[in-house]
């Protein structure tokens, strides 16, 4: 714990699919849909634990180990999430907590909004982040999860 104030944030990502919603849901909703895109870049990280509850009230915990790359080697990151609201092809809302190497450094309240439409799929996702101790994000937590929109876009199946 450090004497430094709590900083907050607030972004909003927005990609259209050219998937119905419930593709573009199952990609959250399913393990298998998740695994293909939520995870460190595969060649960077190396996964020690993952559990997967996609229901309401249920946990969802990442955490791997760095080789270098975003973090130093040998870095742990760690992820805890749990959802609070859930409606099939339509909307989801999670809180999460992240730590590295044991230490939080934030927990973020997020809403993922999905909305058929002429394209296929609007999404929107908004996050309130609350970064703790010091922890200076510089932008880094809206630049990861808009990569990871992207790549779940990519894994998609046809």
């Amino acid at each position: 714990m450090s004497d430094a104030p709590a900083v907050h944030d607030r972004f909003t990502i927005e990609r259209t699919y050219p998937h119905a919603p419930a593709k573009v849901f199952a990609a959250f909703a399913t393990e298998e849909g998740k695994q293909r895109w939520f995870s460190g870049p595969n060649d960077q990280w190396d996964l020690i634990e993952r559990e997967f509850d996609f229901s309401v009230g249920g946990i969802e915990t990442i955490e791997g180990r760095w080789k270098g790359g975003h973090m130093p080697a040998g870095t742990v990151s760690r992820m805890d999430l749990v959802y609070h609201d859930i409606v099939p092809d339509r909307r989801i809302v999670y809180s999460y907590r992240m730590a590295i190497d044991g230490k939080p450094i934030s927990v973020s309240m997020a809403a993922i909004e999905m909305v058929p439409d002429s394209a296929g799929t609007r999404l929107t996702l908004t996050e309130h982040g609350i970064y703790l101790d010091g922890y200076e994000d510089k932008g880094s937590r809206h630049h990861g999860v808009s990569w990871q929109m992207d790549k779940m876009g990519e894994t998609l199946p046809a």
